[in-house]
């Protein structure tokens, strides 16, 4: 019986051997891979879907918490605030912006993974034979603009970065650094090629990729290039298409309470060309509960004050003044939870804002006091403003500026109303639990909750890389007129031609596009990281230095690059 059993084994394997190679190709059934994805027209969308969610994850955090902030703190718009002694982070550049630090690492590793699969669908749409042509072009021109904003970002950040092409099929440790340059030219033909084809921002869907959004970005490109003319066509060519415009009345959810034009643009649900906003170009969408965007933006939790922490010196009933609670909890009024991670500057708070009826700089858009509903009803200080009325002069050892009070700014949060309904407190009767001078009380464990859609280029935006052209280009006056745009639609006084400088177009930027404007990727693109951050950043000035105006090669992509050498950037270790 055992001779039988070896003999139909020895038949099965002769069997299988004339198929050697057909049986030992392994056929993926339960998940995608490249060659199973691009059968057709719906596993191309997929592949693009997948790079908006890179995308999303990078700005919103989602690849490495740590490595969010960096992108807009420790610069002359924010500190780190929840390091105090001995400093830590960004608040010591010297000896934490290193090639073995996290944040530029992890930063390298989300951009290269959209080159990574940008690579793919380029590749696939290329050669495909499934999907007809017209498609083709169509998936190629949108990942063509997801690689090129991805190398775009490298190159502002780290200068000369590696250029991969093409799909990668097998593992390589023989990679070596293009100059700045090249890869910016790379990034004008991507952007180039993908105008062409691209629908524009009014005929394609919310959030998708669109011609004026690739024209946007070839302006900050060819800036980069010093083609100072080619960006100023570039930038003409989104500011004077008749789908656009700056939003000068009010408009969409809320647009009848209290407040202003410029805080309209940043409510829940208003970013969107749906709702009436010709200001916005492409748009990250974040849906609340939707698994697709499930990554969702820490900016409120990070840059709001952590309110729940302060205290006020309040007497009651007559008696000595003892520590109270300045507020009851976080409301949505006021604003969502937050823990004070990052901080405004002192002179972005107190220092920019260059006329008093600058609507950017409103009591709706930034809040610079509140009312006191933490101690009780009959203390002294119930009902009173914490800056006005002097508790915030003599709160003594509970004063907490640098965490737990500082100016809230609202386009960084919800309005009253538009928190989901869960994270509101809610009494036995579960009825929501009213804060006393207005709003619901929010739940401190998830009242962070914030998945409203993020600016990743606006108008605004625009006329100011024009500006910014038009001043390397030598012509100031055309530069105060596009900057004048912006002030006027925000109430400021124009401004004239003699004042226009790099620095006062750096502080329109924080004047304008405050909280959304990746402004460390800003200072680093125009080397005006160091200059700006050891004028205006009281934490980090202390420490950065020239050589940090592009951040370092990350020392683990240098290790294993085997096969050739990675060159260091000037100054790190």
């Amino acid at each position: 019986m055992k001779k039988i059993i070896i003999f139909l084994l020895s038949v099965a394997v002769i069997g299988f051997s004339c198929n050697r190679d057909k049986f030992l190709t392994e056929e993926p059934l339960d998940f995608y891979t490249a060659d199973n994805a691009f059968k057709n027209a719906a596993g191309f969308q997929s592949s693009i879907n997948y790079l908006h969610n890179q995308m999303r994850s990078i700005l919103f955090g989602g690849y490495n918490l740590e490595s969010y902030f960096p992108l807009r703190y420790a610069t002359d718009f924010a500190v780190n605030a929840t390091d105090y002694t001995p400093p830590a982070k960004l608040n010591d550049y010297k000896n934490t912006m290193v090639p073995t630090y996290v944040v530029p690492e992890a930063i390298w590793r989300g951009l290269y993974l959209v080159v990574s699969n940008a690579n793919v669908v380029i590749t696939r749409s290329t050669t495909s034979t499934v999907i007809p042509e017209a498609d083709r072009i169509k998936f190629k021109a949108q990942a063509l603009f997801f690689r090129a904003w991805a190398y775009n970002f490298l190159a502002n950040l780290y200068g000369g970065v590696p250029l991969v092409l093409e799909e990668t099929i097998a593992p390589r440790r023989d990679y070596t650094r293009a100059t700045r340059d090249e890869v910016y030219a790379q990034c004008k033909a991507d952007l180039t090629e993908a105008i062409q084809t691209l629908g524009n921002v009014d005929a394609v869907v919310d959030g998708a990729v669109n011609k004026q959004a690739a024209q946007h970005l070839l302006t900050e490109v060819l800036i980069s290039l010093k083609d100072f003319e080619g960006a100023v066509a570039a930038a003409s060519a989104v500011i004077s298409y008749p789908g656009l415009g700056l939003m000068k009345t009010r408009f969409g959810r809320h647009a009848t309470r209290e407040g202003d034009v410029y805080k309209d643009l940043f409510e829940l649900n208003n970013q969107n060309r749906s709702s009436g906003n010709k200001e916005g170009i492409f748009i990250i969408q974040a849906d609340y509960q939707n698994a697709a965007t499930a990554t969702r933006d820490v900016i409120q939790w990070a840059i709001m004050p952590f309110l729940s922490n302060l205290r006020v010196s309040a007497s009651v009933g007559g008696a000595a003044p003892v520590s109270q609670p300045a507020i009851k909890g976080f409301n949505d009024k006021i604003a969502g939870r937050g823990v004070g991670w990052m901080r405004p500057s002192n002179y972005f708070l107190y220092e920019v804002w260059d006329d008093p009826d600058d609507m950017r700089n409103s009591k709706y858009n930034i809040v610079r006091d509140i009312r006191l509903d933490g101690p009780p009803a009959n203390s002294d200080a119930f009902g009173k403003y914490y800056v006005a009325d002097g508790y915030k002069a003599k709160a003594g050892s509970f004063a907490d500026t640098t965490r737990n009070w500082f100016p809230i700014l609202k386009k960084a949060t919800l309005s009253e109303g538009d928190f989901p309904e869960e994270v509101w407190q809610k009494n036995a009767a579960g009825n929501p639990v009213l804060a006393p001078f207005g709003g619901v009380l929010l739940l401190n464990s998830s009242g962070d909750v914030y998945q409203k859609d993020m600016y990743l280029m606006r108008l605004a935006e625009t006329y100011l890389l024009r500006a910014e052209a038009y001043l390397k280009n030598n012509e100031p006056a055309k530069a105060a007129a596009d900057i004048n745009v912006i002030r006027e639609r925000a109430n400021a006084h124009p401004v004239e031609a003699a004042q226009v400088t790099i620095d006062f177009l750096l502080d329109e930027r924080l004047r304008e596009l405050y909280v959304e404007e990746l402004r460390m990727v800003t200072l680093c693109r125009m080397g005006m990281l160091y200059d700006r951050t050891k004028r205006y950043n009281e934490k980090s000035g202390l420490t950065i230095e020239s050589y940090h105006n592009l951040w370092p090669i990350p020392y683990s992509e240098i290790e294993r690059n085997t096969g050739a050498v990675i060159e260091q950037n000037p100054g790190y270790k």
